[in-house]
Order: C-alpha cells, then sequence, then structure tokens
C-alpha cells in the first residue's frame, strides 16, 4: 500500500524488493549497502531494532549507517489470559502472580520477539515471576493459548481479535487505547503507570542521502500516513498511523534500542 502511494505522489514507479531471512538482517543490510541517491527505502519493522539490541555483531549499525525518514504505524500488543486463569484484570493478575510465583506461563512467538520483551517488561515492573515459553510463531501461540496450554501472552492485536471468545483481553501496551478496541484500557493505566511497548513501522534510507531528498521524502510519507484514506486501511490491519518528523524518529529508534538492550541484559535473554 506504501509504495503504491508513494510511486502515485512521486510520479515514479517503485519496486518492492521482499529480503526475508536472518530476521530482517539481509533486508537491512541490502538497504545499508545501497548507494545514498534517496532511491533505495526501507520499510523498518520494530523487530529489527531488538535484532540491533540481542546481537553483538550485525553488518550494520542501525543508527550509524541510516537515515531516519518518518515513522508509518504502530500496533499494539494485547494482554492475553486464558478464561481458566482467574483475573478479570491487570491488578488481580499481578496479585496472582505474586502469591503464586513460577507458576504462571506467558507465551511469546520466540526468543527475543516482541512478544517475549513484553512479558519481561511486564515481570520486571509488576515485580512477578512468570515462567517464559517461546513457541516458532503467532500461530502457535493462538493455539497455545486458546487450549489453555499457557496462561498469558502478548500477541499483537491483530492475532488477538483472532481470539476473541477463546481468551479474555486485559489491556494493551500501547500509550494510548486501541481504536479497534477502546474499551480495553492500557497498562499504563491498569496499574503499571509508563507501561508502553508496540510494534511499529517505519522509513529509513541509507545513510548520506541528501537532506533535501528526506525532506522530500518525509513530506510525501507524512501526506500519505495522515490521509483518511491511509488511516482506513490501516485500521482494518490493526495498525495505527504514526507519521514523524525524521528528527523524532531517529529518537525514538535510539530510545527502542536502548531500552531494548536494557530488558535483555536484564534479563538474561540470549539466542542460538
Amino acid at each position: 500500500m506504501l509504495a503504491q502511494k508513494i510511486s502515485e505522489q512521486l510520479s515514479q514507479p517503485v519496486v518492492v524488493e521482499n529480503r526475508p531471512g536472518a530476521s530482517t538482517a539481509i533486508a537491512t543490510e541490502r538497504v545499508a549497502t545501497s548507494p545514498a541517491d534517496g532511491y533505495t527505502l526501507l520499510l523498518l519493522p520494530s523487530s529489527t531494532s531488538i535484532l540491533s539490541a540481542l546481537r553483538a555483531k550485525l553488518p550494520y549499525d542501525l543508527e550509524r549507517d541510516f537515515a531516519p525518514v518518518s515513522r508509518v504505524s504502530t500496533t499494539p500488543l494485547v494482554l492475553i489470559v486464558h478464561p481458566s486463569v482467574p483475573a478479570r484484570n491487570v491488578k488481580e493478575l499481578i496479585a496472582l502472580a505474586r502469591s503464586h510465583p513460577g507458576k504462571l506461563s506467558h507465551a511469546s512467538e520466540g526468543v527475543g520477539t516482541a512478544g517475549h520483551l513484553a512479558g519481561e517488561l511486564f515481570k520486571s515492573m509488576a515485580k512477578v515471576d512468570i515462567l517464559h515459553v517461546p513457541y516458532k510463531g503467532g500461530s502457535e501461540i493462538s493455539v497455545a493459548a486458546a487450549s489453555g496450554q499457557v496462561d498469558m501472552g502478548f500477541p499483537d492485536i491483530t492475532s488477538a481479535l483472532s481470539l476473541l471468545g477463546k481468551v479474555r483481553w486485559l489491556a494493551v501496551t500501547t500509550e494510548k487505547r486501541s481504536a479497534l478496541k477502546p474499551s480495553i484500557p492500557t497498562l499504563s493505566e491498569s496499574g503499571l503507570r509508563g507501561y508502553v511497548r508496540s510494534g511499529w513501522t517505519g522509513v529509513i534510507v541509507p545513510a548520506g542521502v541528501p537532506k533535501n531528498i528526506i525532506a522530500q521524502l518525509h513530506a510525501v510519507i507524512d501526506k500519505i500516513v495522515n490521509s483518511p484514506e491511509t488511516t482506513e486501511s490501516l485500521n482494518k490491519l490493526g495498525l495505527e498511523p504514526q507519521a514523524s518528523t525524521p528528527e523524532q524518529f531517529a529518537a525514538f529508534i535510539r530510545s527502542e534500542i536502548a531500552q531494548n538492550t536494557k530488558l535483555i541484559e536484564s534479563a538474561k535473554i540470549k539466542v542460538e
């Protein structure tokens, strides 16, 4: 969708090149080594900032080798529990976890993933001991959560919507309530003040792209992201539009890497 809109705004063809593998590292390196002419853009997922904190050796530096253009979207994660868990809200869940240390379990889509770190932040801020159970993707989590193999989890809101009626929603992880389910409170307003985690995307280009070209790209993306049509399309996917200036996005990436690094170190998270 974004590529098509950029093409329309600039009256130039935009080719989408998918480079899967190595937890986004292959695609990220491809852009890092591209000419700094503004013709190669990367739609950066939040998982890349986790990877930068998780792996000591990468063929690029996310802060040094790129120039941010704009954020595009934010994706809430949802704290869900199986109906068998006797907690109707976050405060009750925390009380339950404190009274049964190490007995509750939370699922994630793998070690070092968004759901894993969301759970670790919850454990740290709530001062509780909860067992982490890593799976191999969102589909496995859905089965585990719906069947009661695990007690809780932090899937993205799209996955959580597919579990409606099978699990209980307690809170969303974003700063504000989700437009998709405005009746569900945030974790911050539910007792964990300051708790914010989310999935997100944004556009970056290779370092060295002239500032006037970055400004032109930013103007185009800002117009697209803030359009009613884009808002509607993103909302249907469980995403919320989140444009920013290049400077704001750069500061945000730095803060995400710093928070992820702190979480990974404190939880002693390692990947094979």
